[in-house]
């Protein structure tokens, strides 16, 4: 009988949570338990959740967490994610608890303090690529960059069910990057959401075609000369912030964690998982149970 083919699911969990709360929220009928803890952002995530279980069929299954707002990268660039706003009041009780049930279900929770979910995703996907294929399932295009042979990454797109697959050649069709020209792209145009500038005037356009023409930051550097010369002040200028940009850009592949594939094999544990959903007053995903 043919081996079963390995395939991990790499779950960005915050993308998955936020998600859940902001699909449910804008209603301001936000779901709680009968105590009043509110659930809405974890009821969300489980819909995503099992949706990309039906979809992908995993065999292997982890769960990435953000530890803390601060991480190397607030080291390196104070400003870093500094925009952002506080966590809405009642998301804030859901950051646990959405650990809690990801547990009972017998799926594992990685997270490690000083890192992003990114890096802890990155670090992992090259370790467990060695045996399997993974998919990272994420809203967060910065993760094309961990794109390889064996890696694919899927973006959620509006609506459930609703992916993006990339995978080398469509990263390629679709943007004319190359994994790695991903991180160049965010060392020139910055990224605003994370809060880092880039280089100061430089957009999407011009630094696609900056990578497209030079393939990097280096081929760029190295053809100051050929640019035009608003292109070239601009990046001469702001130098030191375009090194750092692709620095807080680069997704890290060393942090210090393990993670066997024997450790995230996906075998719902379903009277643990009842249990915890009828604690959560969930009853109507203790139904999809049955079809995942």
């Amino acid at each position: 009988m043919a081996e079963v083919k390995k395939r991990v699911l790499m779950v960005d969990g915050m993308a998955l949570l936020f998600r859940g709360y902001y699909a449910t929220s804008y209603s301001g009928n936000i779901r709680k338990t009968s105590a009043g803890l509110p659930t809405n952002a974890v009821y969300g995530f489980l819909l995503y959740f099992f949706d990309a279980i039906n979809e992908f069929n995993p065999t292997h299954i982890v769960c990435c967490w953000d530890m803390g707002a601060s991480t190397f990268r607030n080291e390196s660039y104070s400003q870093y994610k500094q925009n952002r706003s506080e966590a809405p009041l009642e998301l804030r009780p859901q950051f646990e608890l959405v650990k809690e049930v990801v547990a009972e279900m017998g799926v594992l929770n990685i997270g490690i303090t000083g890192y992003e979910a990114d890096d802890c995703i990155g670090t992992l996907s090259r370790m467990l690529q060695e045996n399997s294929e993974v998919y990272i399932l994420t809203g967060d295009h910065d993760m094309l960059q961990l794109i390889t042979e064996q890696v694919k990454v899927v973006i959620m797109n509006k609506g459930r069910s609703n992916y993006t697959v990339y995978d080398i050649k469509t990263l390629f069709e679709t943007k004319q990057l190359t994994p790695l020209q991903v991180i160049d792209l965010k060392a020139f145009m910055g990224d605003s959401a994370d809060n880092y500038p880039g280089v100061k005037g430089i957009g999407e356009k011009i630094a696609l075609k900056l990578i497209s023409e030079y393939k990097s930051v280096e081929g760029c550097l190295e053809n100051l000369d050929k640019l035009p010369n608003g292109v070239r002040s601009k990046i001469e200028a702001n130098l030191d912030m375009l090194h750092l940009s692709r620095d807080l850009a680069r997704i890290r592949l060393n942090v210090p964690i393990k993670c066997e594939l024997e450790q995230c094999i996906w075998q719902l544990q379903r009277d643990a998982t009842i249990k915890k959903f009828d604690e959560l007053e969930f009853r109507g995903l203790i139904n999809m149970l049955d079809v995942i």
